[in-house]
């Protein structure tokens, strides 16, 4: 299906006309003297929530010189919390059972006369989906500046701190945005894809840099060079429509410096701070250390992430609710399946038990995934839930990234066969999987935005590449592939920059285009049927999902695990030898069960199960066993 550019505008205009009006009517001052309210946050709420508490965040000049009435049909205020800085006002509100739909009114007052009124809409909630992903799913990670730029229009703006669109440039603004990923949403389903991590598309009004997105300058507007809430909402109806799920990227470690409440900062303890800027430690392993220093927990969790990216404090109460409330606005507003969350190890942890609770109270099935970018088993399994490894609470985070298998493939298709080198590597990083409470919830990956590309790091080996993909697309967990991963995009991290090159073929003005299978070269073609078949088998196999992983230690370089699920049974092996190899079958009988005949998924040939198979060199066999 092709979505132009028209069609992606005639989907969003009425629903932006409704938006504008609802605007017009909220913000109208009901008396003579002007409104000083900026904004109220969150825009709009809805009626039926489970949680029924609503913290109003009231923005404008002096607005704390007015006391507050409430008029509605079963709303009242509960409290009215006053921070140091004087343009605030955080107004709780309880939203009672019997509430329908429609505005509420804020009185402002001053000597018990009403000084100006303020409508806040209540919305119906939407009806109960269902939302998650799982581990039969296929995610496709999406730059977004990068990617594909549907709508010229929206490439820069006078009115933003970043004025200008350079495709030339490493760090700049390429005007990759929602219309662009919306127009290729057949080349995703092509893929097998069924779920779309997108990464940041919240605005990043940074003065330079901020095209990755993870420096947040207004938690509940889209960045208007990728489009608008409204066109969010469409692209994710869209997908929904051909069965692709969406997955929202957020951030709840820091903002960025240009943030509208950093600038106009509600409270100084909203934010952590050092003498002198303070960069944290990146030392994950401090957080469940017996022995770490307590200064060295404080730099890791509370120092900066960089000098422009702020570092938020959510032991405040009042900055705790903001953020729990935006995700839950987020998640209802546009239909989300699921979070992954940046820099997950960073932020307050029983703030992000906390936040996770919030969520699945709100939403039973939605699915929560953190990046955990750190060394070892053990440190990365302690931020899941349920985990043998974490005595102290239990995070209510489903999944994390899977680093540790990442750092596995990858060393080990690059490394000499050994005790503990090559697929041993692979094979006994998978055997700490008794360190998670479910293993099939972590998210595997080659690469990613940050990571240098996977065929860079296979020194553009094809069959090693292959190999990895396999393993990927067979393995436990739910893999994930970064945009370019199937034709052979390459560089090194150095900087990540160099990893999200634009995509050829995502602008008009591209003199190749590698969406189809004619501006793609030979190898870049098979790379891509190589992802397809797999993608797809992936999508028509659904119990995947839930098969058994039974991995057979390595042996002479070779790698053989198998994937069951009732009377389905699928046969991984791997050579890594440079030349032929004898396999001997009767190690295997456990798993093969007497059958003797099976179908290769990528050749699809048959293949008989003898006593040995021979095995060509440095070769992938997926086999279905009949």
């Amino acid at each position: 299906m092709k979505f132009s550019l028209k069609h992606f505008k005639q989907g969003i205009n009425l629903v932006f006309i409704l938006f504008l009006l609802l605007i017009s009517i909220s913000s109208y001052s009901y008396s003579a003297k002007k409104s000083p309210i900026l904004r109220v946050d969150p825009p709009f709420w809805w009626t039926g929530m489970k949680e029924q508490s609503l913290q109003l965040v009231v923005h404008g000049a002096a607005i704390q010189q007015y006391e507050l009435k409430l008029e509605a049909t079963d709303c009242k205020i509960l409290k009215v919390t006053k921070p140091s800085n004087t343009n605030y006002l955080f107004v709780d509100v309880l939203i009672g059972a019997q509430q329908q739909p429609g505005d509420i009114k804020l009185l402002f007052l001053q000597k018990g006369k009403v000084k100006f009124e303020y409508c806040y809409s209540l919305r119906a909630r939407s009806a109960s989906q269902k939302r998650g992903i799982d581990a039969s799913d296929l995610i496709y990670l999406v730059f977004p500046d990068r990617f594909a730029n549907g709508d010229l229009s929206n490439d820069a703006s006078s009115l933003l701190n970043e004025k200008t669109m350079d495709r030339n440039g490493l760090k700049s603004r390429h005007g990759g945005d929602l219309a662009g990923i919306a127009n290729h949403l057949d080349y995703f389903k092509e893929l097998g894809v069924s779920a779309l991590w997108i990464n940041p598309v919240l605005e990043n009004n940074q003065p330079a840099e901020s095209y990755h997105g993870y420096a947040a300058t207004d938690l509940y507007k889209v960045d208007p060079r990728f489009g608008t809430n409204e066109s969010y909402k469409v692209l994710v109806d869209w997908c929904h429509k051909e069965g692709i799920k969406m997955i929202w990227d957020v951030v709840y470690n820091h903002w960025g410096n240009e943030n509208w409440m950093f600038r106009d900062i509600p409270d100084s303890n909203w934010f952590h701070w050092f003498p002198e800027f303070t960069r944290t430690s990146y030392r994950a392993e401090t957080l469940l250390d017996p022995y770490a220093a307590e200064s060295d927990k404080n730099i890791m969790t509370n120092a900066w992430f960089d000098k422009h990216m702020p570092d938020l404090n959510q032991q405040d109460p009042q900055l705790a609710k903001y953020l729990i409330q935006n995700s839950i606005w987020w998640i209802e507003y546009a239909g989300l399946d699921a979070f992954r969350i940046d820099t997950y190890a960073y932020p307050d942890q029983q703030f992000m038990k906390s936040l996770n609770e919030a969520i699945r109270n709100e939403y039973p099935d939605f699915v929560l995934f953190g990046e955990t970018w750190v060394q070892g088993s053990p440190v990365q399994s302690w931020f899941t839930e349920l985990s043998p490894s974490n005595s102290k609470y239990s995070s209510s985070l489903q999944g994390v990234t899977d680093f540790q298998l990442y750092f596995a493939i990858t060393k080990g298709l690059n490394e000499n066969f050994g005790w503990e080198e090559g697929f041993r590597r692979i094979q006994m990083t998978l055997s700490h999987d008794v360190l998670y409470h479910n293993p099939n919830m972590l998210v595997t990956f080659l690469d990613n935005h940050d990571l240098s590309r996977y065929y860079s790091m296979v020194n553009e080996d094809f069959a090693r590449w292959k190999m990895g993909v396999a393993m990927l697309y067979t393995l436990r967990g739910i893999p994930s592939i970064y945009y370019g991963h199937e034709i052979l995009m390459k560089n090194y991290a150095d900087p990540d920059a160099k990893v999200r090159e634009d995509f050829p073929g995502g602008w008009p003005a591209d003199g190749m285009n590698k969406f189809s299978a004619s501006g793609r070269n030979k190898l870049e073609n098979e790379a891509f049927d190589f992802c397809k078949k797999l993608g797809t088998w992936r999508k028509n196999n659904s119990w995947i999902g839930l098969a058994k992983l039974t991995q057979f230690v390595p042996m002479d370089n070779t790698y053989v695990y198998f994937r069951t699920e009732g009377q389905r049974i699928l046969m991984c092996i791997y050579n890594g030898n440079d030349k032929s190899f004898d396999l001997d079958l009767t190690r295997f009988n456990e798993c093969i069960k007497g059958r003797t005949i099976g179908r290769d998924i990528i050749s699809e040939n048959n293949i008989q199960l003898k006593n040995t198979l021979v095995l060509e060199p440095k070769s992938t066999l997926l086999i279905e066993l009949e």
